[in-house]
């Protein structure tokens, strides 16, 4: 049983990568060297807002989304409070079962600092686990992966904010599932952390009023989920997220924000045997891997090299992904969206341009998004999500306009 809940936790880890690669023989890289991570959920981005934006976010408006960009954003938003729920169907080109819940809420108990909470939910679907080439051995398991967290958030300088999230992550690869009638495989677990900044100025026009931001998130720092033994315990996707934005005014009512993210996993890559390493010493550097702490990991992240060569610039550079966005909006009510999110096929490829739009009310918003893949073979193409938000306090004025009208 342990055999096969090992191939399913490898299965379920490097499937976020291998499933965006390109067909080596089409690329122009010389080693395929995704970077894998255990609960692989907390990379994805659960709004349709920045999910229609290229997967920017960490300097965009502040939203009530922010805990997965930026928590530190939640400093500056307007209202007492607020909450949003989004739902996304995931990698629909392969299964129909695989969805991710997501729910957030914020209250700002003084004017300089908010306190925040969200709730992930990674449902995996149905799993066939087969104990031997008999068809009639196997049984279906539901794994499935959640995240709680909190934050909290406080204006530190007149255009600056500083923001700390701290979250528990639960993975249940088996189910629930007892094998055999008394084997029990205990789900993993993780606490991690996030510190987040966030940077807004107002820019003045002959025209209008413009914005520009700047944004950081450092997210899931963190101790490794672990499923059994030191060989099956994995990394915390550990993220360096960077993001700017300026907002451009046409008039009074039409404005338009360009967004740009850059992001670093702060994990190391498997490694890969060299063409001239020996069994012996790849063997060794794959027991270091395992048995890498996570601190030692954010720091290896910046310069290991998969198949033991030499630091090369040129590789560490491919590892950052880039999202790209464009939001036009009237008079901060109807939104329309558009971006590019980009990745080297080295460490995966996934490249896919997103589409969204939506609109916003004194109560509530409702936003989508849509993506559309670029490179071939894409399970993330066609992909949906969609998000509903409240505001608390246009429900206040809501409620007491009706009290009054009475």
């Amino acid at each position: 049983m342990k055999k096969n809940f090992l191939i399913l936790l490898a299965t379920l880890l490097v499937l976020p990568s291998m499933a965006f690669a390109e067909d080596p023989s089409e690329s122009t890289y010389t080693q395929f060297a995704p970077i894998t991570t255990g609960v692989s959920f907390l990379s994805v981005a659960p709004d349709a807002r920045g999910g229609g934006m290229g997967d920017a976010g960490a300097a965009s408006a502040p939203d009530g989304d922010a805990q997965y960009w930026n928590p530190a954003k939640y400093a500056f938003i307007d209202g007492v409070g607020g909450a949003s729920i989004s739902y996304v169907p995931w990698l629909r080109k392969i299964v129909s079962d695989i969805d991710l819940i997501s729910a957030s809420g914020y209250y700002k108990i003084q004017d300089v600092q908010t306190v925040a909470a969200s709730f992930r939910f990674f449902s995996i679907g149905n799993v066939l686990i087969q104990k031997d080439p008999n068809p009639e051995s196997g049984y279906n398991v539901k794994p499935y992966d959640l995240a709680v967290d909190v934050s909290y958030s406080r204006i530190l300088a007149k255009n600056f904010s500083m923001g700390v999230a701290l979250r528990f992550i639960w993975s249940d690869l088996t189910g629930g599932y007892n094998a055999d009638g008394g084997e029990y495989i205990e789900p993993g677990w993780s606490i991690a952390a996030d510190i987040s900044g966030y940077y807004g100025q107002k820019v003045d026009f002959s025209w209008g009023t413009g914005f520009g931001g700047f944004g950081f998130n450092i997210s899931n720092i963190g101790k490794k989920v672990e499923y059994g033994d030191y060989r099956s315990a994995a990394f915390l996707p550990t993220n360096l997220r960077l993001g700017g934005r300026f907002t451009i005014p046409f008039d009074k009512y039409n404005h338009l924000t360009a967004h740009l993210d850059i992001n670093k996993l702060l994990v190391p890559a498997h490694p890969i045997q060299g063409d001239d390493e020996s069994n012996e010493a790849y063997a060794q550097r794959v027991d270091e891997y395992y048995k890498m702490d996570p601190i030692t990991g954010i720091g290896r992240s910046f310069v290991d090299m998969a198949d033991g060569s030499p630091y090369d610039f040129g590789t560490q550079f491919k590892k950052l992904t880039w999202s790209a966005g464009l939001e036009y909006d009237y008079n901060e009510q109807f939104f329309g969206r558009v971006g590019l999110y980009y990745e080297d096929p080295m460490i995966g490829g996934r490249q896919y341009a997103t589409f969204g739009a939506g609109f916003k009310l004194n109560v509530f918003s409702l936003d989508v998004a849509y993506v559309l893949s670029i490179a071939q073979n894409n399970p993330l193409d066609q992909t949906l999500r969609f998000t509903l938000g409240f505001n608390m306090g246009g429900m206040k004025e809501l409620i007491g306009f009706s009290k009054d009208d009475k």
